[in-house]
This record gives structure tokens, sequence and C-alpha cells, in this order.
């Protein structure tokens, strides 16, 4: 813990993760599709928004609980699913999941998991949410939903966004692709990391148990599978089958549109999560922030609003709150942590956030995160009120001249 204790903030780890992973594997979490506008843009959309702070404010005792997809949490967190987490460190899921329930924020397993249902309910007593990729197999779908309701799962999450697979480049260039093709570059990549070579190997068989049994117990066959057999006509019927079938509380993660988060709303989802998978499926779309707002004032009254993409700071978090957000999600920052130092990176990456996001709060004059607005935030770029009052003409070149730079 003494070395990822000196890591100071997600780009530290990003650094870390960076310099201790096979090149491959840096890419296949850092990449994005196409010419990753969309990837950097998630993050770079939240300098758009300023914070504007309210003093003289009681904050000797700060509160960031929120109820979450029918838990509460101790700050509204939700760590996002994120496939075979076993190759970046051999803690994979379970340490993932361990170190969420320490935090007190949600942990999402994914179906691609190296982690099965089964050991993930036994191990994590915190908020556990499973992400169903749907399969041109109903009753393969229907089973693993049995399984997350008999491991005491908390929530099902159905992500939509991947009907078609993203076209990710860096992948093709380093060949960690389905099936892999590595070149003999990307082989030697992995021989220059010899503490990964031998975590790797000491930390037993690798499969993907929640999808296992469908097509023998080779990665590399069991991906391809998973690939090929990607239910490519998920309609809103199915949907609210499956929604009837789990019975609890349900998200639909890949919304990106007040018009589809009232479609959700409507077949009966209690929350929608606005994301665009980071960027690594459309390559164009806006980042996620900007499209918050309009979401949540459509749907916020009728079920929860998740925000995903491009969280690194806890201030971001609160700006998504303060937008109208009910929680936020975030996979690479706890992915560097886990590449970069296994579990204890990943409780060094959720305690950072953590701070940040009550600090946020406490400058902002907020003792609770229900006390967010959007009286908190700005738009970066907005013209000050003593210029408002010139001509229509001035107005427009003060407005044209203060966003240069500002856009992603």
């Amino acid at each position: 813990m003494a070395r990822a204790g000196k890591c100071y903030n997600i780009a530290d780890f990003e650094r870390q993760a960076r310099r201790k992973l096979p090149g491959p594997l840096y890419h296949y979490i850092a990449g994005g599709a196409d010419d990753e506008h969309t990837t950097l843009a998630n993050v770079r959309g939240f300098d758009r928004y300023d914070l504007r702070p309210s003093y003289l404010k009681d904050i000797r005792s700060i509160s960031m609980r929120r109820k979450v997809l029918g838990r509460e949490l101790e700050w509204p967190l939700v760590l996002a699913p994120t496939g075979m987490s076993r190759l970046f460190h051999k803690d994979g899921e379970i340490g993932v999941a361990r170190e969420a329930a320490r935090s007190g924020v949600g942990y999402s397993l994914s179906t691609m998991a190296t982690a099965s249902i089964e050991d993930v309910g036994v191990i994590s007593t915190g908020s556990k949410m499973f992400q169903l990729y749907l399969l041109n197999d109903e009753a393969m779908n229907f089973a693993m939903i049995d399984r997350c309701k008999a491991a005491g799962f908390d929530a099902l999450c159905l992500t939509v966004d991947t009907v078609v697979p993203g076209n990710r480049e860096r992948d093709l260039r380093t060949g960690l692709t389905v099936p892999p093709r590595l070149s003999p570059s990307s082989l030697l990549a992995f021989a220059m990391r010899p503490r990964w070579c031998w975590g790797y190997l000491s930390g037993g068989a690798f499969s993907l148990p929640n999808v296992g049994g469908t097509a023998g117990g080779d990665l590399s066959t069991l991906a391809s599978y998973f690939a090929t057999h990607m239910e490519q006509n998920i309609t809103w019927a199915s949907v609210e089958r499956i929604i009837q079938h789990w019975g609890g509380p349900f998200a639909i993660k890949g919304i990106q549109s007040a018009r589809d988060a009232r479609l959700a709303a409507s077949a009966g989802a209690s929350a929608v999560i606005i994301s665009n998978h980071g960027g690594r499926q459309l390559d164009g779309v806006p980042p996620t922030i900007d499209i918050l707002a309009n979401i949540a004032d459509a749907v916020g009254d009728r079920m929860e609003v998740i925000l995903d993409g491009g969280i690194r700071r806890g201030s971001h978090i609160v700006k998504a709150l303060a937008m109208g957000a009910t929680a936020c999600m975030a996979g690479r920052p706890y992915l560097y942590g886990l590449g970069a130092y296994g579990a204890p990176g990943v409780r060094r990456v959720l305690a950072l956030l953590r701070a940040e996001t009550e600090r946020t709060l406490g400058l902002l004059g907020c003792a609770r995160i229900d006390e967010l607005s959007r009286d908190h935030i700005r738009l970066a770029a907005e013209i000050p009120d003593f210029l408002q009052q010139g001509e229509p003409e001035q107005r427009a070149q003060i407005a044209l001249h203060s966003s240069i730079g500002k856009l992603p």
C-alpha cells in the first residue's frame, strides 16, 4: 500500500499502470473506438462547467449517503462492469468487489468477468449489480439471471450499446482481439513484464465462468463464442420480459437520449445509465456530461439517472450530481489502480475519489449531497453579467471569443 500511497490522483495511477502492464493490456483499458474523440471528450467535457460555491454554511458534518438501485451507498459511486479483470492483476473482480464493499460503493460484475456470479455473491457484502450482455439464447440469459437471484445480487443491468462491436484500432494494432492475434512486438511487450507474467500464471485457471459450459474451457474459444452469439435484436418487448423475470431493481446501460430514457421508464426500468461505453463503441457521440441534464429533466422524477463516462475527479462526481444525476459510475480509474497495484491500488483510488468528493462538497458549502443543485454550476464560457448589457452583435462576439479553447 505504501507504493500506491505515492499516487495522488487518477493520472498518477494511469502512469503506473502503463509502466507495469504489458502494452496491449494498457491500451485495451485506455483505448477507444476509431479516432477516440468521444473517449477524450468524456473527460474534457467536465471542464466546460465551473463550480459556484456558496459559503458561510455549517459543514462540520458532511453526509454523502444516497440510496441507489435499492441499496444505500456511503457515497454515490458504482464501479462499472469491466470484462476479464484478472487480465490486469490476479486480484481481479474478487479484489475489486471487496474494495467496493469496504468503501461503501456499488460494484457491477460483468457477464465477461473472470470471477463467477456465485463467488462474488459470497465474498461481497456490499451493493452488487450484475451487468447482462444478451446472447441469442434466451434460456442462457434467464439462467444467468436466476443465478444472480440465488447469489443475492441487488440489481440487474442490461447493456444495450454493444449489438455491433466498436472499431478499437489500438487492439487491432496490438493483436488483443477475439481471438488474439499477437504480433512478435506484442509478445515481446508481455515478456518485458515478468512480474505481470508471474502474477498471471500463479493466479489459477483463466476462464469466463458466467458464460462457461457453452464452448469448452479455452478463453479464446469462449470469447469467440460470446462475440458471435451477441443478440442483435434487443427490443423493448425483450427488456420488459427480462424486467418481469428479474423482479428487482433494473438499469439500462447505454442510454444517450431523452427519448430512449422515457421508453426505459415506460418499460419499467428503475434506472438509466447514461453511457457511451467510455467511447469504445460509437465514436463521435456527445460526452455524457453534456446530455445528462436533458435526460434528468425528462425522467428524473420517474427513475434514477446514473452518469457513466469521464469520471477522473471527485469534482466530476459533484458536477454530475448537481446536474441531476442520482449517482456516477467509473471504470477506467479503478482498472488503472488494479493494473498498477492490485486490490490495494483500487482501495487507494476509491479513497482519493471519496476524499475529493467530500472536499468539493465542503468547499461548495454543502453538508449533504441533496443540497447540490444547478445553482452550484455554471457554463465555463458564460458571459459575465456586466457584459450582458451590450448590443446583440457585441454579445455574440464576446461569446465566440470566450468559447475559444473550451471546446473538446
